[in-house]
């Protein structure tokens, strides 16, 4: 099964280096896919690139996406 990518938002370090920000698009995150748990609730699954994380804690990189992968 095929899927694609969709941006939602992005990451970057806080500029005091002690949290990881993240600022995501309301429109983006209102039409994203959700699911329910099995506790009732419903979430939205996001997901960022690891390595891509590490580069931006260590100073390498400002910034990186968060991004929703979907199914088709």
């Amino acid at each position: 099964m095929a899927g694609t990518s969709k941006l939602v938002g992005y990451m970057r370090k806080s500029t005091t280096g002690g949290a990881l920000k993240m600022s995501i698009s309301a429109e983006a995150f209102a039409e994203a896919q959700k699911y329910s748990a099995k506790d009732g609730n419903q979430y939205v699954n996001l997901i960022l690139n690891l390595a891509k994380v590490q580069e931006v804690i260590c100073g390498d990189r400002a910034v990186t996406s968060v991004c929703q992968l979907n199914e088709q």
